[in-house]
């Protein structure tokens, strides 16, 4: 995503200068790629606000592996 952001933030850029050079076959190219980064970042942001990561902390398997911890009391 941040790529990708850093790609849409330089394309207002490139395509003043295809107007100003006169190159109506690149300003239609990044006039149709601002138009699908847009729309892929607004994409990307809705699946990131929609699933939020949940930490389930880390499985203790030590007593259904057979390892379990040395008891404190003598043996």
């Amino acid at each position: 995503m941040p790529r990708l952001e850093e790609i849409h933030a330089n394309l207002p850029d490139r395509l003043q200068e295809a107007e100003e050079q006169g190159w109506l076959g690149e300003v239609a190219a990044i006039e149709a790629s601002l138009a699908a980064a847009e729309q892929k970042l607004a994409a990307m942001r809705d699946v990131a606000a929609r699933h939020t990561t949940v930490h389930l902390g880390m499985p203790d398997f030590r007593s259904s592996a057979g390892r379990l911890p040395p008891s404190s009391g003598s043996d």
